[in-house]
């Protein structure tokens, strides 16, 4: 079991260090075009992608403690260090958003006339070709692998999508005269931001604070129910991550049955459950004699 969750992280590692390179180089294309032009909503973007690349980083760290074996005072595992590690990144995205509101702000009130050209057009096209293509793909190894850090990383990425098309609108804008609209697209980008901090902020805390998970008790209740020897099942509650689920239940059985044939009932139903349903790690069954 522990090779297999070096083997697990270890993917998820590699997407890391991948979707970090690439968010580092369309970071620094945007920060030094949109210093030297004057647009402060490129500069905006790109440090907004450079926050991409240092969630990345955060990421990472939290993958070196999620994939640690079970020990003796962590007897359930430290897969939750990944979603914590989630927790930081979205007050990473707070900060920035704030910031860039502040920035946007004061734009509006001391405006300066960026310089726009087929170069600046060129630059967020390609950089916005790249941003889809990560989200996209970081995305979709997020829910293969069932990795809260890639699902919330990518989550980042696409508001880095939504802040491009904005830039870009902004560049349209002061082409045809409109500088205001440089600092208010800026203002924009800042509450896109915050709005991808929020949903990860979200269910990052679900998980931490043992929200249940989406499950479907009635098709849990008819595996049970199944189970020879099985009169009743109530009480089905479950707590964790997607991939790290556990699911408590009560089973009434025959008052006079012994505990052996109770206990290979209780075993027989956790493992039904476990095939039927993936991600599910513990199910702990409460036998309880039926009354009459």
């Amino acid at each position: 079991m522990t090779a297999d969750i070096q083997k697990h992280y270890k993917k998820i590692r590699k997407i890391l260090l991948l979707v970090l390179t690439l968010n580092w180089l369309v970071a620094i294309v945007k920060i030094i075009y949109g210093l030297s032009s004057g647009c402060s909503s490129m500069t905006a973007d790109g440090f907004h992608s450079l926050s991409d690349g240092t969630s990345n980083l955060i990421g990472l760290l939290g993958i070196h403690f999620a994939c640690q074996p079970v020990d003796k005072t962590h007897p359930y595992g430290h897969k939750k260090y990944e979603t914590l590690f989630s927790l930081v990144i979205s007050a990473m995205l707070f900060i920035l958003s704030f910031n860039l509101i502040r920035r946007g702000w004061e734009r509006l009130h001391h405006t300066l006339l960026p310089q726009v050209d087929i170069g600046s057009f060129l630059v967020m096209a390609i950089t916005l070709a790249v941003n889809i293509w990560v989200m996209r793909y970081e995305h979709k190894k997020g829910r293969d692998l069932k990795s809260d850090i890639l699902v919330s990383d990518s989550l980042h990425t696409r508001a880095d999508v939504f802040t491009s098309f904005s830039v870009i609108a902004s560049l349209i804008g002061i082409k045809l005269g409109f500088p205001l609209i440089d600092p208010i697209i800026t203002i924009l980008i800042s509450l896109f931001i915050g709005f991808a901090a929020f949903e990860i902020a979200k269910e990052s805390s679900d998980v931490l604070c043992d929200t249940a998970v989406f499950l479907d008790d009635r098709k849990i209740k008819d595996i049970v129910l199944k189970t020879k020897g099985v009169r009743a099942c109530h009480k089905i509650r479950s707590r964790g991550r997607i991939d790290d689920i556990y699911i408590d239940l009560h089973v009434q059985v025959n008052p006079n049955m012994h505990i052996d044939d109770a206990h290979q009932i209780s075993y027989h139903i956790e493992e039904a459950i476990k095939s039927a349903i993936p991600g599910i790690t513990d199910v702990v069954v409460h036998m309880e004699p039926q009354e009459n």
